[in-house]
């Protein structure tokens, strides 16, 4: 399972994936600009990708880092207990796992690429 991209994930979860990539927020689409062709650090990111039962916002197999991007909604209570524990599996399978706001990725860009950069830092050798 260490080298598998997708940690078995079932193909009703590549369907969602795929329907969700035809629909990005405007979070984003602005994130997706700035990972998309290798423009960050040289590394592969995947938008909506399969991981085990769950679907990343972002994912860069070469580095396990997964990136999610919460919306208001993520402030309820009851989100942020069932994101706790969406984080804790998917850590649990060896990933590394970022989240950013809405507002953060809109806002502060430079901010955000800078707080990747350092997350991935430790990891380049």
């Amino acid at each position: 399972m260490e080298n598998e991209l997708h940690f078995g994930a079932k193909p009703e979860i590549f369907r969602r994936a795929q329907d969700l990539r035809k629909e990005l927020t405007p979070a984003e689409k602005l994130l997706w600009r700035n990972l998309r062709g290798r423009r960050f650090m040289g590394l592969k990111f995947r938008r909506q990708h399969p991981v085990s039962h769950f679907i990343a916002d972002f994912y860069c197999h070469e580095k396990k880092l997964v990136i999610e991007i919460d919306g208001g909604i993520h402030n309820l209570p009851e989100v942020k207990e069932r994101d706790e524990g969406r984080t804790e599996e998917l850590i649990d399978l060896g990933l590394i796992v970022i989240r950013f706001t809405n507002e953060e990725i809109e806002k502060d860009m430079v901010g955000v690429l800078k707080k990747l950069k350092s997350v991935l830092t430790p990891a380049l050798s």
